[in-house]
């Protein structure tokens, strides 16, 4: 049997056993083209079929689907303009395009997490999207970048905490940011970026914050190979405890990372090697200074300090963008009527940062509990736990204003000294 006669095996196909349902994880996107309503939708871990659309209408049937009925049930509600064998492909049609949490579903969802895991590479899920994917343009879109906007002057540091925003709006911070960078030539060069996904793997990541890849990053300005020597340099044994993984599935379709390689591969002509960690949100610290989590934060950052801390040869890049916030984020308020008082936490947030003092970052979130939902603290948290009292200085301070749908996203940078 061939691997397409064997997938059409799976599909659904019973009149009278319950339809799968509509996954919960997929976002219905009313648009409209030319006229005419659509429902396009968002699968943020890219299982279903890119840019799958649906007649708006459709809206109706899919309420129906709910992993009870059943196509006997179906037709029952219908007029009779349609016969049990259209609906029965339709709904094969859907559960062909990922939409459906079936036994389908997850056969070829499963499938694509272990093909990538045993993969040697990450590919770019932001190239000609974000930037252009062409090498020769992107390398002229680059150096535009950096002739065109404000440079920061050189200057010698161990980290810098910069943003990952789409480079569409962003573009002038990338560049304040890279800039003063450009000069340095570590050969290790850590990266502690923010975790999009890893909550949406179940308990996988439960116990395990730190979510390291040993994969070669492909950009098309360049490969970059993660460093191997750091798995052997970790405590035996004592991954847990430390909250350590190397499952690394929750880096497929993350883009935290790999937009800052983009510019590193633009601004550094010499040789280096990646450490790639996702760090998954630490919303419990806001509560507790007991918490397991806390711990974990704590035993890992005391390794990186102990194992790193004087290494010449490291530089620690941390990406986190700051406040999400308005209607798109949960919000009652538009985004617009927020910028006051979201600009006034920001920049405490980013002088608590620069401060070097983890203690000043967490008291000064416990003051709303992360009232405005900023993605780097969790990183940024972590390297001045492992790092304390290397100062900061602010180089950009930026916002992503999406009036269109009533939100924004805010970001800045810090270079540590």
């Amino acid at each position: 049997m061939t691997i397409l006669s064997e997938k059409k095996e799976r599909l659904f196909n019973s009149f009278n056993r319950p339809i799968p349902p509509v996954r919960y994880d997929i976002d219905r996107i009313p648009v409209d083209q030319d006229g005419e309503q659509f429902l396009y939708f968002y699968d943020s871990l890219s299982y279903a079929t890119q840019d799958f659309t649906l007649p708006s209408d459709s809206d109706t049937i899919l309420s129906l689907l709910d992993g009870r009925r059943s196509i006997d049930d179906l037709i029952k509600l219908s007029t009779g303009e349609v016969s049990k064998n259209d609906l029965l492909n339709y709904i094969r049609y859907l559960d062909e395009n990922g939409i459906l949490y079936s036994d389908h579903f997850r056969t070829h969802s499963e499938g694509m997490e272990l093909d990538y895991e045993q993969s040697r590479f990450h590919l770019s899920n932001t190239a000609g999207i974000s930037f252009p994917n062409n090498p020769n343009e992107l390398i002229e879109y680059l150096n535009d970048a950096f002739s065109t906007h404000e440079n920061s002057d050189p200057m010698d540091a161990k980290a810098l905490f910069a943003p990952h925003i789409d480079p569409r709006v962003g573009l002038s911070s990338y560049v304040k940011s890279f800039s003063a960078i450009k000069h340095l030539t570590p050969k290790k060069v850590f990266i502690l970026a923010t975790s999009h996904y890893s909550g949406m793997y179940g308990n996988m990541y439960d116990d395990f914050p730190f979510v390291v890849s040993e994969k070669t990053f492909q950009l098309p300005n360049g490969s970059i190979e993660s460093h191997k020597d750091f798995r052997r340099m970790l405590p035996p044994k004592k991954w847990s405890r430390i909250g350590v993984s190397f499952h690394d599935r929750a880096h497929r379709v993350e883009h935290s990372i790999e937009l800052h390689l983009l510019f590193l591969n633009h601004i550094w002509k010499h040789d280096f090697e990646i450490i790639p960690i996702l760090i998954s949100g630490m919303d419990e610290l806001l509560y507790s200074d007991s918490s397991y989590k806390h711990a974990q934060m704590e035993t890992f950052a005391a390794f990186l300090e102990e194992t790193y801390g004087k290494d010449p040869e490291a530089f620690f890049l941390i990406s986190g963008d700051l406040s999400h916030f308005g209607k798109k984020f949960g919000d009652e308020e538009a985004a617009e009527t927020m910028f006051g008082r979201v600009d006034e936490n920001d920049r405490l947030f980013m002088q608590a940062g620069a401060s070097g003092n983890p203690k000043h970052l967490l008291y000064m979130m416990r003051e709303n509990y992360d009232k405005y939902r900023i993605c780097g603290f969790s990183p940024l948290l972590t390297f001045l736990t492992a790092f304390q009292g290397l100062e900061g200085k602010m180089l950009s301070y930026d916002l992503w204003d999406e009036r269109e749908r009533e939100s924004a996203v805010s970001f800045g940078s810090i270079l540590f000294q």
